[in-house]
């Protein structure tokens, strides 16, 4: 039964040393990145134009009625 504590203790503690090496290896990765990594602006960059939705030119006509009374019904649920 000894051994077998003895076994378990040890078991523990490499596992616990080992995870105590990966958080400090973490950490360091991360401060080494942060360091050489090349800054990320402090806004984002939005363009004065919106992007147009690629869109076809001709919808069918029975289409547009599905949709149209698609949104209908979703919007007559969704009442605030």
């Amino acid at each position: 039964m000894t051994q077998a504590v003895d076994l378990m203790i040890a078991g523990m503690g490499f596992v616990f040393a080992f995870l105590v090496i990966l958080v400090f290896a973490t950490v360091l990765m991360s401060k080494v990145i942060t360091r050489f990594a090349p800054p990320e602006p402090a806004t984002p960059v939005r363009s004065r134009t919106r992007a147009q939705p690629s869109v076809p030119k001709s919808v069918d006509p029975d289409t547009a009625e599905a949709i149209k009374k698609a949104i209908a019904q979703f919007r007559a649920r969704h009442k605030k």
